[in-house]
């Protein structure tokens, strides 16, 4: 399906993609200012094919990401990992003719549940996703998967419990302690669980600590140090003090965000996702609730947009 925004959005010059360099043939390549569906790729180079980690979410974005490739090498993309099955690090994967796909075999399943519902979503700015054509794993795993570039290799680990989603993988690169964390970590951007488990992803943290990595690529957001981790907990155990105390009161999750007063974090982009953030630590306090239950997408994101004032939220995909 083709879903054309009315009239589509142009990209800023300030918000071009950038490509950075983290080892020999290692890139991550951002797309500024890392908002919503504004994810991180990032691609290893072979002699033989290109490894990428994930796709972008809009037809046009992909295309650019793939002649960006093209232009470091002549040797085709021959797999491509999903971190997770959210549709800003999926949506192009239809675009890589011929490349094997590979995700958790949850990933496989919620994105084909999914479908384009994060396209259809009312209250998004003006979006032009393109033609949308669903192509989920082709290989998918239940623990880990190794890939080798060449002589490189490249982990890709499920996280082993629910956390950003039920999904999550990571690929990480152990000669260079390079970490591709998918939506596990967000820098600059508010982390966003609604899909998840805020006591999860915690866990997670934990396991992250202990890789050692040097350098992390985020799901969203600049290239950083594991003092991303922290941030990100820090964040998170923000919110699960404020879903405590708010639900003690009686407050319904929007009227406990706007309440809020989000403090150092009110600088993080997409503050909105407070709402949602606060849905889920709401549903975990009550603790008969399995992990991972699932919310309401569209009941939420309205209240994103209404604690937004009523207007669309912030988008420039």
């Amino acid at each position: 399906m083709t879903i054309r925004a009315a009239p589509p959005a142009q990209p800023r010059e300030d918000l071009a993609p950038r490509v950075v360099p983290l080892a020999d043939q290692v890139f991550a390549y951002l797309q500024p200012d890392g908002g919503w569906m504004l994810n991180n790729m990032g691609f290893v180079i072979g002699s033989t094919g290109v490894i990428s980690v994930d796709a972008t979410c809009t037809e046009a974005r992909t295309r650019r990401y793939l002649a960006t490739i093209g232009r470091h090498t002549d040797r085709p993309v021959r797999t491509v990992v999903n971190t997770h099955h959210h549709a800003d690090h999926t949506f192009g994967n239809h675009l890589f003719a011929g490349a094997t796909i590979i995700g958790h075999e949850r990933a496989r399943t919620n994105m084909l549940e999914a479908g384009t519902i994060a396209a259809e979503l009312p209250g998004w700015e003006h979006v032009d996703f393109g033609e949308i054509e669903i192509a989920p794993p082709t290989l998918t795993y239940t623990d880990r998967v190794t890939l080798w570039s060449d002589d490189l290799r490249c982990d890709v680990r499920y996280v082993g419990r629910i956390s950003h989603t039920p999904d999550d993988s990571i690929v990480w690169l152990p000669e260079h302690r390079i970490l591709f964390s998918g939506d596990l970590l967000f820098n600059g951007g508010t982390p966003f669980v609604l899909m998840g488990s805020i006591r999860g992803i915690l866990e997670t943290f934990d396991d992250l600590d202990a890789l050692g990595a040097a350098t992390i690529v985020p799901g969203h957001g600049p290239v950083g140090g594991p003092d991303l981790v922290d941030r990100n907990r820090r964040y998170l155990r923000f919110v699960q003090a404020a879903a405590a105390d708010a639900k003690a009161e009686g407050l319904t999750p929007l009227a406990a965000a706007r309440r809020l007063d989000l403090g150092e974090w009110s600088r993080l982009l997409d503050p909105e996702r407070i709402v949602g953030n606060l849905h889920r630590a709401y549903l975990e306090l009550d603790r008969d609730v399995p992990l991972g239950s699932p919310l309401d997408l569209r009941t939420v994101h309205a209240e994103m947009v209404a604690y937004n004032g009523g207007e669309a939220l912030r988008c420039r995909a």
